[in-house]
């Protein structure tokens, strides 16, 4: 797979994980990615922080408290990566980034009765709706936007995940760029090439950032 695809698949792997974590990063986090910056959060940060910390109550709420147990988790979420960061991350895999800034967003629809079975049957597989993706990649004189579809199934033992596909559907992006990233994202359908990444943002989401939030769905 040529480096430049993976870069973008990592990106929005990593920008979105798996529906499920949609990375709901903690303000520990956004700390650290604007300290390594040394440039103060943005408004528009600040703001995609707290929607995506109230949405990270509702998941968490759900796997925990299993109620209600019917009906969906729903919302809107956002997240802007400095380039900074994403060089920063990239580069624990080797692996350098050639763009700027990213940006990712999605609609977040969870089944709860999926995500409560993911936590209380001893294994099972969660089948998650198809969900539309948008990543924009700022490069040095334009910006790219990438729209992804994704089918996720991931599966659970004793409340962990082990196992996780994206299952990447349709894509829009530039014609230059869109032959290129169907044969990358095929290559993962295949060989899940990400899996790993997904599983562990799936697990750290699970049992680090809904007690960030704990005391805010605990006993509700």
């Amino acid at each position: 797979m040529p480096r430049a695809l993976t870069h973008c698949l990592l990106g929005a792997a990593a920008a979105l994980g798996t529906i499920l974590t949609l990375p709901l990063p903690s303000s520990a986090e956004d700390a650290k990615a604007a300290t390594a910056t040394s440039v103060p959060e943005t408004e528009e940060e600040k703001k995609e922080r707290e929607i995506r910390r109230v949405c990270a109550v509702k998941v968490c709420s759900t796997l925990y408290n299993q109620k209600p147990s019917d009906g969906q988790v729903a919302c809107n979420v956002q997240k802007t990566w400095r380039k900074e960061f994403l060089v920063k991350v990239m580069s624990r895999g080797k692996i350098s980034w050639p763009w700027g800034n990213a940006r990712c967003m999605g609609d977040l629809k969870l089944d709860r009765a999926v995500l409560i079975k993911s936590m209380t049957e001893k294994e099972f597989d969660a089948q998650f709706d198809k969900h539309d993706l948008r990543c924009e990649l700022e490069a040095e004189n334009e910006k790219y936007e990438v729209k992804l579809e994704i089918h996720p199934k991931v599966t659970f033992k004793d409340g962990k995940a082990v196992k996780a596909k994206l299952n990447w559907g349709k894509i829009d992006a530039p014609r230059l760029a869109k032959t290129a990233l169907w044969s990358a994202t095929a290559a993962d359908n295949q060989f899940g090439v990400l899996q790993s990444l997904v599983v562990d943002d799936i697990n750290d989401f699970i049992q680090s950032k809904c007690m960030e939030v704990k005391g805010e769905w605990q006993g509700k």
